[in-house]
């Protein structure tokens, strides 16, 4: 990203794939009736969790059948998009149905399954589990002022851990910030610290008082993860470990303190700041808060999907109030506010705590510099899907990744919409 305009389509994607992490389409269906198992969310890190492969590698090339049609889908739609990469793993009853990995990673250099790339707003997922764990063992509560643990935040007396983990805190984004916006493309390589990026919203007003409407803000989520360091007393980054990344099992998701990424690399390219360039490593401290900049790889995506559709690290209860902590009926009709921002949020479309929840699909879409991906869940159908895809020059600004999965839930599991935002519907990222 650039100060320098470049051409009028790469400015177009600013918003729409480098500058995001998470909500895409936030098209949700109505919540699912059962919970979680009852006391998986209190057991020890790595009580009852299956651990990940320590080995992620492409299935053997289907002949036929079920994993030849997702095979075909994910071929046909790398083509079709101008895709240099796309990996990804389907399970049904956390079974293998396929892992594949298509394309380059560079020019040369085939791309593999174990590839690792940056996982963005499942991070948020995370956050809100953690803090959901929290609140059950006594230390919280999601209705207090966030005064209690940060008194210097914007209107701290009237914003609560409900209101950021749902994003109806009324804070406005920073990242459509036009002074924001000119410094990450000058600089892509910036690091940003918190201060600096909650003070850009708080210099806003907010869209409305908070609570009463939905929009999404990176600077919600920022807030979270101080307030979580505060309310745990630890690290955010040892915080989620305990909490999530160890119980389910994923030992190949990573915090990054830098840019760096764990070999061996998926790299990314993009657009948006004019050339056709290589964005693998520009810096994603401005995305979410410190300690919780991941990186994974597609085995790790798939099981993450599969432990949080089932919700199996959290009660009953609290996985009720992950999929809808009151979000389900605010949005829509709101003076001052775009429709495009403060769109309404239906049974059947809208984020929960820090999950969108999709046509009976728990999901996450993130998309940064290049990098698009999916990790989705329909318990109906014990089927999990995650998708990571980078782009060439030609490729559309939309989520990728979440286009892929779209057709391969289409095929699998017909009445489930999983399409995300295309040409017609710009997407929502972070």
């Amino acid at each position: 990203m650039t100060a320098h305009p470049g051409p009028s389509r790469s400015r177009s994607r600013a918003r729409s794939r480098t500058v995001g992490l998470c909500t895409a389409a936030l098209v949700a269906t109505a919540l699912p009736a059962g919970g979680a198992t009852g006391d998986a969310w209190a057991a020890a890190p790595g009580a009852g969790a299956r651990a990940a492969s320590a080995t992620c590698a492409a299935s053997p090339t289907p002949t036929g059948g079920e994993a030849k049609r997702i095979l075909d889908i994910a071929e046909d739609t790398r083509k079709e998009l101008d895709l240099k990469a796309v990996v990804l793993r389907v399970t049904r009853d956390g079974k293998e149905v396929l892992t594949a990995a298509l394309g380059e990673s560079m020019s040369g250099v085939p791309t593999t399954a174990d590839m690792h790339f940056r996982a963005g707003s499942v991070a948020i997922v995370y956050m809100g589990i953690a803090a959901l764990r929290l609140v059950e063992q006594g230390k919280a509560s999601l209705d207090e002022p966030i005064s209690r643990w940060l008194p210097d935040a914007p209107h701290a007396d009237r914003i609560t851990l409900r209101m950021l983990g749902g994003s109806t805190s009324g804070l406005r984004d920073y990242v459509p910030d036009p002074k924001f916006l000119a410094a990450l493309y000058a600089d892509p390589f910036r690091p940003w610290t918190p201060d600096e990026l909650v003070a850009i919203s708080a210099s806003h007003p907010l869209l409305y008082p908070p609570g009463t409407s939905w929009s999404y803000s990176h600077a919600n989520f920022v807030l979270l993860g101080q307030a979580l360091e505060k309310i745990s007393g630890m690290p955010l980054a040892e915080l989620l470990r305990q909490q999530v990344m160890g119980p389910a099992g994923l030992g190949d998701t990573r915090n990054g303190t830098t840019p760096e990424i764990e070999e061996p690399v998926l790299h990314s390219y993009d657009t948006e700041r004019g050339p056709y360039e290589e964005s693998t490593y520009w810096n994603p401290s401005w995305t979410t808060a410190p300690g919780a900049v991941l990186t994974t790889h597609v085995c790790d995506l798939a099981r993450s999907a599969e432990a949080v559709g089932t919700g199996e690290l959290l009660s009953a209860a609290a996985f009720r109030t992950q999929l809808d902590p009151g979000t389900v009926g605010l949005g829509g009709d709101t003076p001052g506010c775009s429709p495009r921002d403060c769109f309404k949020q239906l049974p059947a479309r809208h984020f929960g705590y820090g999950v969108i929840v999709q046509n009976g699909w728990i999901q996450s879409n993130p998309s940064f510099a290049g990098y698009a991906a999916i990790q989705a869940y329909l318990p109906s159908e014990r089927l999990a899907l995650a998708v990571s895809t980078t782009t060439g020059p030609k490729a559309p600004a939309y989520n990728t990744a979440q286009t892929i999965a779209g057709r391969i839930a289409e095929a699998l599991a017909p009445g489930h919409d999983l399409s995300g935002a295309g040409p017609a519907e710009p997407e929502r990222k972070s």
